[in-house]
């Protein structure tokens, strides 16, 4: 996967209709990845990408805008293999775009 950008963070728990997982997008990769992900959005400001934490498996997901920023969702099974609970500290590589099979 070529990497179009990386960051690292903690995996956060957000509630909302149901309790989910993710990173946040550090602030100083916002900017680039909105303009970057113009023409690539669902709408409501989705944005699809292919993402790896650390050495684990690509997965596909999408950032979900919130607040100003993005999150990164991580699905349980995504934790699971990638060895990651709620807090603990993640390196993640994302590729804009869909995954690509």
């Amino acid at each position: 996967m070529d990497d179009d950008f990386t960051f690292e963070g903690p995996i956060i728990h957000w509630r909302g209709p149901a309790p989910f997982f993710f990173v946040a997008v550090p602030a100083d990769l916002v900017d680039a990845i909105r303009h970057a992900a113009r023409s690539l959005s669902y709408g409501w400001g989705v944005v699809p990408v292919a993402a790896r934490i650390g050495d684990a498996p690509v997965f596909g997901t999408s950032l979900f805008p919130r607040d100003g920023g993005y999150l990164l969702p991580l699905k349980d099974a995504v934790r699971r293999q990638a060895g990651v609970e709620l807090g603990d500290p993640v390196s993640i590589s994302m590729r804009l775009g869909k995954l690509k099979s």
